[in-house]
């Protein structure tokens, strides 16, 4: 969400929003001030819009009562409250605490609430864990808090895209739960704002039902009558969590698991202390050992729980290289999805301009029983003799021996080279004739699904992210960089590349290049977007135009290849195998949509 050390120590600091979501919507102009829970005027039902049927604004939904006395102070001026403790609006809708955040800063820019920093913070948490989502609700637009960039999957058809996802991602509105009043005042509220949807949403929907065998659903029925069905205010995994919210119980060690494109894997713990007894704000001592180098990072921080499970904070390493926009010692923000059962958590650990690094993160709690977390290497060749295997985790047994090591049929354990708590090194064989795939490591009865990956051969390399962006700056605006990976993949049984029996199996060490994208025949994109790291594979782009240097004194803009040629894996035909992604490198975001008011 939106949590800084700042934050947990009592002021309040809004990050920027999302300026690159998901592939589907990189760049929006409306891309985060529209899932908000009010429509511009705070009236609600009389602001209606008189084209839609009037039953719309009708409330028939039982709404959820707001317990909380400041929010009631500082909302219920406008949001009238009923003899039940409903406040208009507000009871009638559910939300992450990115979009209640959000709501909350449209609040004060547009219908001029006044309210503290400590104030909002306050209401806030209060919100986003009386009113905000399951477990289960949240999980699938994890994606959307944690600043990644992807391809949205959880799009269900052509209107919702055009009528939700054409200005920013689908996960937004799937952050919120609402009555089926709330989302056709949603709908009110964009038309109001943007001319776009007001075209868009009366545009009559491909193969909609005709009323009376004249008039076609419109897209904004198609997509308020799918919002209704599923994404309605009340649902059963909310009914069955909603009672049993309680603050979280998180005090103690965590085994972390992590990987960092173009940085590799690594491993370490997570100190993680309540600040009070019963409290939802903590303080964390992590420790980060890199798989490839062996070297350790300590991080430190702070992190506030919403609704039981959801983790925002910041941390901060200890040294570091400021030079290096790539280190894991930077500040970083923290956003993780607990399981209800407070076991096992993941989530993505990020910083940069635009959020471009991150770490992708599991926690596992240490319960004093015998854990595996992570095994290295995570892929062995079929006919491989006497590999080293590193089995980190916690509370591993003290005398082990080579039959209570089972990597699966096909590899053999030759021996136990040593032991300790947290770290076991096996010596290995792996069959001619070992099954490829996917498979678990057991230790002593502790189990690791899908730890260890069995391979006969590489077949190709995928670059990701296989599209990339990337901005100018170092002028007046902050770079945005763009790290890039390279990993090896089996064909599957098939043989055939591209099919779904294909697996991944282990990063490939590469060599890096730019290519140009023929888009322009004169334009040599490939000379002004910016330098590719040759070993680590990190884009960085130029600095923001115009460019004397280059033709019409054009800014440093434009697309090209990244190209990735393996060292060591080769084709059929004895060539080295190569992958290549695409890559836009644009001009800064000059405006960043986030209102100062509720900020520091």
């Amino acid at each position: 969400m939106i949590v800084s050390p700042s934050t947990v120590s009592g002021s309040w600091r809004f990050f920027p929003p999302l300026s690159r979501v998901t592939k589907v919507s990189k760049v929006g102009f409306c891309a985060t001030l529209l899932l908000g829970s009010f429509s511009v005027l705070a009236g609600g039902a009389h602001a209606a819009d008189k084209s839609v049927d009037p039953a719309d604004w009708t409330e028939v939904d039982v709404g959820i009562p707001v317990t909380d006395k400041l929010t009631t102070q500082r909302c219920g001026s406008c949001h009238t409250p009923d003899a039940k403790g409903n406040l208009s609006r507000i009871s009638w809708t559910r939300a992450t605490p990115e979009g209640w955040a959000q709501t909350l800063k449209r609040m004060v820019k547009l219908n001029g609430l006044s309210i503290t920093p400590d104030e909002a913070r306050s209401v806030v948490k209060y919100l986003s864990t009386s009113h905000g989502l399951a477990p289960e609700e949240a999980e699938p637009v994890m994606y959307f808090a944690e600043r990644r960039i992807q391809d949205e999957t959880i799009i269900p058809n052509d209107v919702l895209h055009q009528t939700c996802a054409s200005c920013h991602a689908f996960a937004q509105p799937m952050s919120s739960r609402r009555s089926h009043r709330e989302w056709a005042l949603l709908q009110n509220m964009h038309k109001a704002l943007y001319a776009t949807a007001q075209r868009t949403y009366e545009t009559p929907a491909a193969g909609g039902a005709h009323d009376g065998g004249a008039k076609a659903e419109t897209q904004a029925q198609v997509a308020l009558a799918w919002l209704t069905k599923n994404a309605p205010l009340h649902t059963p995994e909310w009914a069955a969590w909603s009672p049993s919210i309680r603050a979280p119980n998180l005090a103690g060690k965590w085994f972390v698991s992590a990987a960092f494109d173009g940085h590799g894997r690594f491993v370490g713990e997570m100190d993680l202390a309540a600040k009070t007894a019963g409290s939802d704000e903590f303080t964390s001592t992590t420790s980060l050992k890199s798989l490839d180098d062996g070297k350790v990072v300590t991080r430190k921080g702070v992190g506030l729980v919403y609704a039981g499970y959801s983790w925002r904070g910041t941390s901060q390493g200890e040294g570091g290289d400021p030079a290096r926009p790539d280190d894991i010692a930077d500040k970083m923000r923290e956003t993780m999805w607990f399981a209800p059962d407070q076991a096992k958590s993941v989530g993505r650990w990020y910083w940069g301009e635009y959020h471009e690094f991150g770490l992708d993160v599991t926690l596992i709690r240490e319960t004093g029983a015998p854990m595996v977390g992570a095994v290295w290497p995570n892929a062995l060749k079929s006919g491989a003799v006497g590999v080293q295997i590193h089995l980190y985790g916690a509370a591993l047994p003290a005398s082990v021996s080579v039959g209570d090591v089972d990597f699966g049929s096909g590899v053999t354990v030759k021996k136990v080279a040593s032991i300790s708590s947290g770290e076991i090194v096996a010596t290995v064989d792996v069959g001619a004739a070992a099954v490829a795939g996917s498979r678990s490591v057991v230790v002593h009865g502790a189990m690791l699904p899908k730890a260890l990956t069995v391979y006969s051969g590489i077949d190709y390399i995928k670059v990701s992210p296989d599209t990339a962006l990337a901005h100018l700056g170092g002028i007046k605006y902050g770079k945005g960089y763009q790290q890039f990976a390279a990993t090896g993949w089996s064909a599957g049984p098939d043989g055939k590349p591209g099919n779904a029996d294909d697996f991944p199996i282990r990063s490939v060490p590469v060599s890096w290049s730019l290519a140009e994208f023929p888009t322009v025949t004169y334009d040599d994109d490939v000379h002004f977007v910016g330098k590719l790291d040759p070993a680590s594979g990190l884009f960085t782009p130029n600095v923001e135009g115009p460019d004397t240097q280059r033709r019409f004194m054009r800014n440093n803009y434009g697309e090209v290849w990244v190209v990735a040629t393996a060292k060591d894996d080769k084709d059929a035909a004895g060539r080295p195998l190569v992958g290549r992604s695409y890559l836009v490198t644009t001009v800064p975001a000059y405006k960043r949509w986030d209102q100062p008011e509720v900020s520091e």
